[in-house]
This record gives structure tokens, sequence and C-alpha cells, in this order.
């Protein structure tokens, strides 16, 4: 496996008025760390932009991902989708980002706004060569990638977002890339990037966006391994195995539940101190405990964790909360959104007997289909997961 691992995210915003956004972002694995991106952005917008853009991503995405040329992914879409009858135009924009092996990025450009790749905090252009592919002009370069490489493509309703009488009247290109800056040196996810981007065009639009906008984020990082101990086995004779083979894992360790805390406790021979205060709104309080990095209550806990995650593939709206709170979801949150790339779950079967009473919404099979809704979510958001039970 790569070193190296890419973390993408992206967020639109739909012309004011449209139930549709004309933008469409496809994103296709294939063969071990190698991922095609395209952003399109279709004629118009509404229904029929959405169309032209969600074809195009599509085609571009699953031609490129088996191997197929540009120029045939090119002709495809000229013979596949209709001619615009006003402007003679036949299918939309496009950026790709092909990433190889992760180690280098193809970059593919037909008339959407420039790529913008930030290396080390500041702007860095690569060369670009152009070629005519089709009868059309576009624009192909190849980059090898770096540690904390940050690509950021965009539909032209980024860098064209403009309200009179909000703050510049026109948000061009070098204004992104100066707003973006200092923001990658934060640690940022590539997805928290994008809405940061998106937010503020909204802002600028004075939000009553007069075009759809999309900001597609591509971010190089090393794989950070992550491990999640959640519930105590089924049968308490597997429960120094289980400790066993959580605690000799790479990297942090996360235990949810104070039945699972206690194993631990015994195992690592270290006492679970709670700490006052550190309770949130409708989230119980954490504890330390020597050998462990986060100490949380489980099902209640998690089930928030959930709702962020589902949040944060959606509209990422919760961000607000989750970024800077210091209780038990946040911490997690964080810790699996924004620092994970591998994360390796360790699941109990063991059932436990406070949650049969039957006022607590809580059991046994909501409790597994928490692990199985977050291990969803966070393969979407691309980590690696690995689900052990016991």
């Amino acid at each position: 496996m790569n070193k190296y691992c890419a973390d993408i995210g992206y967020l639109s915003i739909n012309h004011f008025g449209e139930e549709l956004c004309g933008d469409h972002v496809e994103v296709v694995p294939h063969e071990p760390d190698s991922t095609v991106v395209v952003l399109a952005d279709g004629l118009g917008s509404g229904v029929k932009a959405s169309i032209l853009s969600t074809l195009t991503a599509k085609i571009i995405s699953t031609m490129l991902a088996e191997g197929a040329s540009l120029e045939d992914c090119v002709n495809t879409i000229v013979d596949t989708l209709p001619v615009d009858s006003k402007n003679g135009v036949a299918y939309s924009t496009f950026t790709v980002i092909h990433l190889l092996r992760n180690e280098i990025a193809e970059i593919i450009e037909y008339e959407n706004p420039a790529a913008i790749l930030i290396r080390d905090g500041g702007n860095f252009e690569f060369p670009r060569q152009e070629m005519s592919v089709g009868g059309k002009r576009v624009l192909r370069a190849a980059v090898r990638l770096q540690d904390g490489d940050v690509f950021i493509a965009m539909s032209d309703g980024c860098p064209y977002a403009n309200f009179e009488k909000a703050y510049n009247y026109n948000w061009r290109r070098e204004d992104i890339i100066a707003f973006m800056e200092p923001l990658t040196l934060a640690g940022y996810t590539a997805k928290t990037l994008a809405t940061m981007l998106v937010d503020e065009c909204y802002t600028l639009y004075g939000g009553q966006p007069r075009d759809d906008a999309t900001a597609c984020v591509v971010r190089i990082r090393q794989r950070t391994p992550m491990n999640i101990l959640f519930g105590p086995p089924a049968n308490p004779s597997e429960g120094e195995r289980m400790m066993r083979l959580f605690f000799s894992r790479e990297g942090k360790h996360i235990i949810c539940g104070g039945t699972t805390a206690s194993v631990a406790s015994r195992y690592l021979g270290a006492p679970v101190v709670p700490i006052k205060g550190s309770e949130g709104p409708g989230v119980p309080p954490i504890s330390e405990m020597a050998g462990a990095d986060l100490v949380t209550e489980g099902v209640i806990t998690m089930n928030r964790v959930v709702e962020y995650a589902k949040d944060y593939l959606a509209d990422n709206h919760s961000y607000e909360q989750w970024s800077f709170k210091r209780d038990g979801a946040s911490l997690i949150a964080r810790m699996l959104f924004e620092e994970a790339t591998d994360i390796n779950f360790y699941v109990g079967r063991a059932i436990n007997p406070a949650h049969q009473n039957p006022d607590l919404p809580i059991n046994f099979n909501i409790k597994m289909n928490l692990v199985k809704e977050l291990s969803e979510a966070l393969q979407t958001m691309g980590k690696q997961v690995k689900v052990s039970y016991f």
C-alpha cells in the first residue's frame, strides 16, 4: 500500500431558485491507490444542466478508470450528448484529477476554471500542455505528488461569485488562492476546505447564487491508522485476546463504553478517571486512562458520531459543532474524519443488560447498526475500514 492517500471532498450550491444543481462530481477508485475525480459543469442550470453534467462526469470517470484514452472519452461525450440548439454546445465543461498510485496526478481541463494546486501553503503553478481533442481545446498536465498537496477544482460559479453590495465585486481565481492558502495549513479535511470555499461564495452571492457553484478538493497526506474498541466480547474468555489485538495496533486508540473501558482497565492495569465538565448537550462525559487516547460512553456517543458522519457527507453543516467542542462525540468525529485514514473497529458482541430496559431506546441491534452505518460512512469518505467482531 502506498504511503500516501487521497482525501477527497466536494460541495455544491444551486443556482438561486433551482431544485437541482447543474454541476456534478464523480469519484471512481480503480486499482490500488488510483482514483479518477471528475467535476463537470452542465450548460446553464436546473434539470438540463444536471443531466448534462452527470452524464459527462460518469462517462469520463468510468472510461478513464477502465483505461480508455482521453480522445475516446471526449468523442464518446460528443456522440452521446445532444447539441444545445441555441448555443451549439454539445456537452458540459469538466476538470479531471486522475490520481495514479497516489504518486502522480494527471490534470485534464476543458473550459472550467484552472485547477489550483497549493503546496506548502503557497500557490504552485504547474505547467500545462495544450491539446486538440475532438476539435476541442483541452489542457493537460502531470504533477508528481508531495505530502500535503491540495488540489482545488471548481465550476465557474466559484470565481465569478459576486454581489455588488458584499465585499469585492469580482471574486477572481487569485482571490480564491489567497483565501485558501492559509486554510490548507490548518489540517482541515478536503470536505471542510471545500465547504469553506463554497460558503464564502454563497456569502459573496448575498445568499442568492446566480450560478451553480461547486468546489472539489483533493488533499494528499500520509496514512494515519486509528483503532476503536466498542463493546466487550460475547465470550468473556476472549477479552484478553481482544485487548491484546486492539492495543498492539499502530495508531491512536479510542475506547467506547463503560463496560468496555472496565475490561481495558483490567488489561492495562490502569484506572478509568472521569473528566468533569467534559459532557456536551445530550452527550455523556469522557474519561481518561493511561494507554488509551480517548475513553467515552458507548451507544449514545456513537449515535451522535453517526449523525455527524451523515451530515458530513451531505451539507457538512454540523462541522460548526464538532470541529471545536470537547465532548466525546466531537472528539471522535475529529479523530475519525480529520486525522484517520485507516480505521480498525474491534466490536464486542456482548449484550449489555442495561440496554434491555424497555424504557430505553437502545438494544443490541442498534449497536450493531451504528457500527455498520459509521463504517459505511467512513468508507464513503475514502477511509480504509476494517471491522473485527468478538
